[in-house]
């Protein structure tokens, strides 16, 4: 995993002095990187059974696409408001610098659909936590939040379903 991890390059101070960003574009760009990262998530989930992928606007549907498709699922979209074209379910919720709102469609998931929700990042959890909820209060049960990487200093996890979170990279 360091191979891919050293891919992913440190930004410094963005997008505000003292936050260390960490760069997925280089890992997305290299086509070997990227291939083997989809791999990997998938391999987890290989024999399970998932009905959707739920991606977070917007690196998440990247990631949820991807994994869509290597498990021959569905993807649902979680979207800021006012971007989806149908009914919507919404939830707002907290974040560490204001507050923030997300959609998805109210007819996204059968009763008891189980997704797992991807997203390139895990950091403070707070996003994770709010599409978690969402999805849950719209019938689909949680297998379990998947991420590309996670910085665990953060500790973003514990926001989030114990034993339901799974993070490739961890920083």
């Amino acid at each position: 995993m360091d191979d891919l991890k050293q891919i992913i390059r440190d930004i410094p101070d963005f997008p505000k002095k003292g936050i260390i960003f960490k760069d997925i574009t280089t890992l997305l760009a290299d086509a070997k990187s990227f291939h083997r990262m989809v791999d990997l998530l998938a391999h987890r989930y290989l024999g399970e059974k998932i009905d959707q992928i739920v991606g977070i606007e917007a690196r998440g549907f990247i990631l949820g696409a991807a994994l869509a498709y290597k498990l021959g699922t569905g993807i649902t979209l979680v979207r800021k408001p006012g971007k989806l074209p149908y009914k919507t379910s919404s939830i707002s919720y907290e974040l560490e610098y204001g507050h923030d709102s997300l959609e998805i469609h109210e007819d996204a998931f059968q009763p008891g659909d189980r997704v797992i929700v991807a997203d390139d990042l895990l950091a403070t959890g707070g996003t994770m936590a709010a599409v978690v909820k969402l999805v849950e209060r719209n019938g689909a049960v949680l297998h379990e939040c998947a991420f590309m990487a996670e910085l665990e200093f953060l500790n973003g996890r514990s926001k989030l379903p114990d034993g339901k979170v799974y993070s490739l990279l961890k920083f």
